[in-house]
């Protein structure tokens, strides 16, 4: 079988869009686009050995993203459903469902690991327009680390609009306790046949309400919201949020500072 490694994205290949603006700062969310899945494919299995499908599923735009493995001479798929932007449905969709299936390739799968990343008033500029408040201030990143489990270990954010540095991460000695474990599933390996969960099985896909309430501790300290997640993870329900997927969260969230510390 053909051992191809995702490489990590590069700082200059990771962009940061606004989040959440309000009278006391903003939130910066990490994020790829579909040229820099593009150039990963091409890099790692070649201009010929990738392929890309969109399809219509009951109203929503699907994309595929089928990989060539060369030693049994198969293409292998994985597939992600698209969301609406403001702008351009049917454009947004198609990217968005492209950059999905291709975060189920793995490509830039490390950004989930990402802290929230808050930047105070002082560091940007923030202006009201009725009862709205709006940020034109635009962010890179400067440079970021990851550790053994690809997962992100230091960052460093600079407002260009201002030319100064407004957000720092450094590495830690200790690992949070609530950090989960890296998903090591191979490149190649075949979709196994979806099946319909057992009852058991829904509830134990369900956030418990121990769990819920220490999410909602560490909102508090952060001064993070609930529809920041929401928005980071793509989720509408949180109390629904798969296991792996509500661990991820709370590691995201050990790593963000506490409110009065950004």
């Amino acid at each position: 079988m053909e051992n191809s490694m995702i490489r990590l994205l590069r700082a200059d290949e990771i962009e940061c869009r606004v989040s959440t603006v309000n009278e006391k700062g903003v939130s910066v969310l990490l994020y790829k686009d579909a040229r820099v899945d593009q150039k990963i494919l091409d890099e790692v299995f070649g201009p010929f050995g990738w392929r890309r499908t969109h399809q219509s599923i009951d109203g929503n735009l699907y994309c595929t993203v089928e990989i060539y493995d060369r030693e049994k001479g198969i293409w292998v798929a994985k597939q992600d459903v698209g969301t609406t932007g403001y702008t351009e449905k049917e454009k947004s969709q198609a990217s968005d469902s492209f950059k999905r299936a291709c975060f189920n390739w793995g490509i830039g799968r490390e950004l989930y690991s990402a802290p929230f990343i808050w930047v105070s008033a002082s560091k940007t500029e923030i202006r009201k327009s009725g009862d709205r408040f709006l940020c034109s201030d635009r962010f890179s990143v400067v440079s970021i680390e990851y550790n053994e489990e690809r997962e992100i270990s230091a960052l460093i954010i600079r407002n260009d609009s201002r030319g100064s540095v407004v957000y720092e991460l450094h590495p830690q000695n200790k690992k949070p306790a609530t950090e989960p474990q890296q998903d090591t599933e191979s490149q190649f390996q075949n979709a196994a046949a979806s099946k319909k969960p057992s009852e058991k099985t829904r509830k134990n896909t369900m956030v418990t309400k121990p769990q819920m309430d220490g999410l909602k501790a560490e909102l508090k300290r952060t001064g993070v919201t609930m529809e920041d997640v929401k928005d980071r993870y793509k989720i509408q329900n949180p109390e629904s949020m798969s296991p792996d997927l509500y661990k991820r969260v709370m590691t995201a969230l050990a790593k963000t500072k506490s409110i009065g510390a950004a």
